[in-house]
């Protein structure tokens, strides 16, 4: 079966359209139906209210990450290195539950709108001031529109089978492929080298000709198709803020599930079950498999390192560490606004949980019989490699297999569930882009207009309204960069390697601001700056000749980075001690768990029992983690017939049956230890200083007393430090999957806390 998606073109039924504009039609309605409830404040408009029940900010969070390209380089890894190379992805289940259970409430009770926002909460002004802006123009510009570039790319591999625009509406077409031969800029799925082509074009070369025609034939077609889909989701989330963001996320990751459901039960089908399909996939590689990859079906199938190709200890490492060093490690961006936007601090654990589960475990699974099941129903053709030098070709058979996940969409599915799934595609390209832009946007609206320009420079408080219309533009803004930076990603992929690299140094230090008293503004700085040091010498100088192993030096990096970065910014962070009253302001807004000693004690919180505290949600955070990991490697080697550990000395149903029984085990754990009273904040006693918000932010005098900045948000959207434990739930409380009222509403239930925009 032919590989190449630009070769042929899949005619959509109208059933497949129908399915497609229903979900356009969705997501339109849920931008007007918010719309006037986004308009009341950037509160309404980024974090909804602070409304959320936990099960919906959970599933948003899970379709903002279900991205389209995922599926796609899920079956290329398959393909190429096993089942095991996936724990890069599934590590990251350590820095959700983390953010759930250690993190997420003191998110929430900062009462701020985003994380560059908590510079100041956390630090006060001078350095926190410089902070907060450098944070929110990388993160929320040169970060965030890098992420939705490649994005907007992946539009262009799923959307050119399907979306023929030459031939719906070829006059359209027509004009707008003047457009993009004029930028000058191929966006087809099919690696193009475009000068070499254009130059035996010039030469009269028939071949050349028609396949540069079709080259911009296809770029213009996609650029239609992402023309279109930006449309729609900038529409509805521009429109109705996060409160329209979340609402489509969910009904986005429903289709996705049940599509991608329905594309698993069809490739398993179509191979005569999972047992003949499973014996294909060992023919294929009973010689070491295709392209000169030389990896074995058990390799293929392994879930853990012992059976798995290439694992060294290097790379363990880096797996094991990869969750906490990285950009997001404490949640910082969108998770954090998902948890901020949660209702209590029960249901921002809750969130945690469920986009855990539902990103690590439900989906996984869906996508590992569809990678094994393609191997065997698009079979590799050498041919397909002619030309390539030998040294290339695994890279090449890489994306090859990667494309058959939309090829098996095209060739594979019928009428129907081939809309479906196109939808499921689109949707989960649209989810992504949507909390792109409305997180991005918070970081202008908050962050730079109102704070930088309006109250640091212009010494004004902005309009509230008025700033709802600056986040709604500073979408259309993002949106363009995005897009200029998207026709240059073959030019900036060494950069965006680069900016892993700098989230590796930066990962450590963003937990440790919420643990540990003593880190300082001053000492974030310093992590930035030796990130910023370090990172070309290391990109360039650690490589896998020098280390002497494949593959060796990007975990080697990412771990010299963080060992780095890390020791400047606490070395730092000791010769530059914050002022008192401000960590005391903080502790008692926050109440962060961990080991803030006398701050916490001037608090009227007792330090042990806080550093107790942490234990608990770290426990919590492991039995949880470990529960989910057992789930996923109980069911997927039973699903998919992986083989045990080679330290296993049982037999392989006891493997099965041994990780399931572990996972269901370590269930009530983890539901104790993380909602039970252990891991509650207490009432905080004494009357060291009086709480953040409820200082006029005119009083500039006693605001500088204080360590706390001139122009803070006022006490509306604040939660007080009385109010706070009021978050937790009872002592006997435990975890309710379900955290929505008998009436089914999304009003909180008895006993919690409501939205701080509902307190008197």
């Amino acid at each position: 079966m032919d590989l190449h998606l630009a070769d042929s073109v899949a005619t959509l039924h109208w059933l497949d359209v129908l399915i497609v504009l229903s979900f356009v039609v969705y997501a339109i309605w849920s931008g007007v139906s918010s719309s006037s409830t986004a308009s009341e404040s950037l509160e309404e408009y980024f974090l909804a209210g602070r409304s959320l029940p936990g099960w919906k900010a959970g599933l948003s969070m899970a379709a903002t990450q279900f991205a389209a390209d995922t599926p796609l380089l899920i079956t290329g890894i398959i393909a190429t290195s096993g089942i095991f190379f996936i724990w890069q992805q599934w590590i990251y289940a350590l820095a959700f539950l983390m953010m759930g259970f250690v993190l997420a409430p003191s998110w929430r009770r900062a009462g701020v709108l985003t994380d560059a926002e908590l510079t100041e909460l956390r630090y006060g002004s001078g350095p926190a001031l410089a902070l907060r802006g450098i944070k929110a123009i990388y993160f929320g510009t040169i970060f965030n529109c890098v992420v939705l570039g490649w994005v907007l790319y992946a539009t262009s591999i799923i959307a050119e089978p399907f979306l023929t625009w030459d031939q719906w509406i070829p006059s359209v077409h027509g004009l707008v492929s003047h457009l993009v031969e004029g930028l000058h800029v191929p966006l087809t799925a099919a690696p193009t080298n475009l000068p070499a082509l254009e130059a035996a074009a010039a030469n009269q070369d028939p071949q050349a000709v028609a396949a540069l025609a079709a080259v911009w034939t296809n770029s213009t077609n996609n650029f239609m198709s992402i023309l279109a889909l930006v449309l729609v989701t900038t529409f509805y989330s521009t429109t109705g803020g996060l409160r329209s963001v979340v609402a489509t996320d969910v009904f986005q990751f429903g289709v996705a599930m049940l599509g991608t459901g329905l594309y698993m039960g069809y490739v398993v089908y179509e191979c005569g079950g999972m047992g003949p399909m499973l014996d294909e996939v060992r023919k294929i590689f009973a010689d070491g498999g295709p392209a000169g990859i030389d990896v074995t079906a058990d390799q293929i199938l392994a879930f853990t390192p012992s059976q798995a190709k290439g694992v060294t200890f290097p790379l363990i490492a880096a797996f094991a560490l990869q969750w906490l060093i990285q950009l997001n490690a404490d949640g910082t961006g969108y998770l954090a606004q998902r948890s901020m936007a949660c209702r209590s601090d029960k249901d921002a654990k809750q969130a945690a949980v469920v986009f855990t589960f539902a990103q690590v475990i439900c989906r996984s699974l869906l996508w590992l019989p569809i990678g094994l099941g393609l191997l065997v129903l698009i079979p590799f053709d050498p041919a397909s490699l002619s030309g390539i030098d030998a040294a290339a070709q695994p890279e090449a058979y890489r994306a090859l297999r990667e494309s058959t996940f939309v090829a098996g969409i095209k060739d594979l599915l019928p009428m129907g569930l081939r809309g479906l799934m196109l939808t499921a595609m689109l949707a989960a390209l649209a989810s992504t882009i949507d909390t792109h832009l409305n997180w991005g946007s918070s970081y202008w609206t908050n962050d730079i207009y109102k704070r930088l320009v309006c109250q640091a420079w212009l010494k004004k408080e902005p309009n509230p309204k008025q700033l709802v219309w600056v986040a709604r533009g500073s979408n259309l803004l993002i949106l363009g960069i995005s897009m200029v930076i998207m026709t240059q990603l073959t030019s900036i992929n060494t950069a965006w390697q680069l900016a892993l690299l700098l989230g590796a140094g930066m990962g450590i230090m963003l937990v440790l601001r919420w643990l540990w008293w003593g880190v300082t503004a001053w000492g974030e700085l310093a992590t930035i700056a030796a990130s910023l040091i370090a990172a070309a010498p290391l990109y360039l100088w650690i490589t896998d000749d020098l280390l002497g192993a494949a593959g060796a030096a990007t975990p080697t990096r990412l771990l010299l980075m963080a060992l780095i970065a890390t020791a400047a910014g606490v070395g730092v962070s000791l010769v530059t001690p914050e002022d008192p009253a401000r960590l005391r302001a903080f502790f008692r807004m926050a109440q962060p768990p961990g080991w803030w000693g006398q701050i916490a004690k001037d608090c009227g919180a007792d330090p042990q029992a806080n550093t107790r505290r942490l234990g608990f949600m770290v426990a919590a955070m492991f039995s949880a983690a470990l529960c989910v990991f057992c789930f996923l490697v109980g069911i997927g080697s039973w699903l998919v017939g992986s083989p045990a550990p080679t330290w296993w000395p049982l037999p392989w149903a006891l493997w099965v049956v041994g990780n399931l029984g572990a996972g269901a085990a370590l269930v009530p754990v983890w539901v104790k230890l993380g909602f039970g009273p252990h891991a509650t904040a207490m009432p905080l006693g004494g009357d060291a200083d009086p709480p953040v918000h409820s200082l006029d932010p005119t009083d500039v005098g006693r605001i500088s007393q204080l360590g706390v900045v001139e122009g803070f948000d006022d006490a509306a959207s604040k939660p007080s430090a009385a109010e706070a434990p009021a978050a937790e739930a009872p002592a006997e409380d435990v975890f309710d999957p379900d955290p929505m009222d008998e009436d089914g509403g999304d009003s909180p239930a008895d006993g919690e806390e409501p939205p701080p925009t509902a307190r008197p």
